[in-house]
């Protein structure tokens, strides 16, 4: 059983910098030239070649692409509507690459363990590959297997990153994106490490272990290893198969996914940075399943304190607790003018939970990038008044609200957010939660924040 994380070698950085330079390395160029040299560019075009390079790539590119999606401001908008398509459409492996990779991580009589195992995957995406498989005992088990040589991948393609950000920075001083990048690298490469996501997996049926709409597949740790992850099949259907259904059944699975997010914040100051389309599935009951536990975020708890705080000093504009509030996430030397913009992108985030009643969760608008019109307007002005940092903290956290309101946005769920906010957050105790997150973390092995 191969247990270790696999060698970060300069030659598979060196080849992985030759298959992915011409596609993210003339994405910096081009656009580059065209916002520094006055050089045209037919941007849809070139967004769809880069679509198409990046989702024939294995690895984390294309889950960074994916990201780079969600985040407002950080790509031309022609980019995000083609970069948000790349969810789990990566061309798969085939079989005799999966029995190598098998016979690695279990030895050469793995296909014994098994009463049954597909040849052929049920899915592919960025970082590996699933394939359906069946135990002895009979249950239906999911085994995702990740590609070779990911590390190497990871380390290449984060100095790909590093170079659009290098260029960005050039023209667009607004955001510093140095904690963006530090932040997206530390997650990447935690991915990488399959033992670490079935501890996730531990830890997330725990917290949600009495939320009946929300459901977490179950480990087999022996037949598990750091790149193979074992787990019991969920069924389930898209959540776009559901954007039509009626209204009842549409709210009953934005519920179910605000719980699901939102019960381990509040409760235990944990949240699942990763909220694409293919991170979840429906069940004919319209509870959920998540999928994927690879880009878990753990925050302290004074910073779930602070969200609170803000949404308190929002409520009753009290100016100060949002400084405070701010200051908590790790914001520093804040202008009076950049916190009035800071105001503008919380007020927007925030406006569903001030309002007790049913809404939307956005009620004007858009061109169908949640919260996107309104993070170009804040970015604009923060160019205007020189800048802000954004800490690390509030990457994977910005991105969770931008990503599950593209999905209640989808479902055009009317519901009274205010209430279901307060459920979680009335008689909050920032020491209870200190206690409650440290026993969850030592239970399942993983590091305090």
């Amino acid at each position: 059983m191969a247990d270790g994380p696999e060698r970060n070698s300069l030659g598979g950085r060196v080849r992985r910098y030759a298959r992915v330079g011409a596609s993210v390395g003339g994405l910096a160029a081009r656009l580059a030239g065209e916002r520094l040299l006055g050089l045209r560019l037919d941007r849809a075009e070139h967004a769809a070649d880069l679509k198409r390079a990046l989702g024939g790539l294995k690895g984390p590119l294309m889950k960074v692409a994916q990201i780079m999606s969600t985040i407002p401001e950080a790509l031309p908008k022609e980019y995000v509507q083609e970069l948000a398509q790349l969810q789990s459409n990566a061309p798969s492996m085939g079989w005799p690459f999966v029995k190598r990779r098998m016979a690695a991580e279990l030895g050469p009589d793995w296909q014994s363990r098994f009463a049954a195992f597909s040849r052929e995957a049920a899915a592919a995406a960025s970082l590996g590959q699933v394939h359906r498989a069946r135990d002895h005992a009979g249950r239906d088990l999911a085994c995702k297997l990740q590609y070779p040589d990911m590390s190497s991948a990871v380390e290449a393609d984060l100095r790909q990153l590093s170079l659009i950000f290098a260029i960005y920075r050039r023209y667009d001083p607004s955001i510093d994106t140095s904690n963006i990048h530090a932040e997206i690298a530390a997650r990447l490469r935690e991915e990488l490490d399959y033992l670490r996501e079935a501890r996730h997996m531990g830890l997330y049926a725990h917290m949600l272990r009495e939320e009946a709409g929300v459901h977490v597949p179950e480990v087999l740790p022996e037949l598990s290893t750091a790149r193979l992850l074992t787990m019991t099949w969920v069924d389930g259907r898209p959540m776009l198969d559901f954007v039509d259904a009626p209204a009842a059944v549409r709210e009953r699975i934005a519920l179910n996914m605000f719980r699901a997010w939102y019960v381990p914040f509040y409760g235990y100051g944990v949240i699942h940075g990763d909220p694409h389309l293919g991170n979840y599935s429906v069940r004919p009951d319209h509870s959920i399943n998540l999928l994927d536990f690879g880009c878990v975020r753990v925050f302290g708890p004074g910073f779930v304190q602070g969200v609170i705080d803000l949404y308190e000093a929002l409520r009753t504009g009290n100016r100060d607790l949002a400084v405070h509030a701010y200051e908590s996430w790790g914001f520093s030397g804040l202008s009076q003018e950049v916190i009035d913009t800071l105001n503008i992108w919380a007020e927007f985030v925030y406006a569903p939970l001030l309002e007790d009643r049913s809404r939307r969760i956005q009620e004007f608008g858009g061109d169908g990038v949640y919260g996107r019109d309104v993070a170009e307007k804040v970015a604009r002005r923060l160019r205007e008044q020189g800048g802000v940092r954004p800490p690390r903290e509030f990457v994977f956290m910005d991105r969770a609200a931008i990503g599950l309101g593209g999905v209640f946005l989808h479902l055009k769920a009317e519901i009274n957010w205010h209430r279901l906010f307060h459920e979680l957050i009335d008689g909050f105790d920032v020491k209870a939660l200190q206690r409650r997150q440290a026993r969850a973390l030592r239970r399942f092995d993983l590091p305090l924040p």
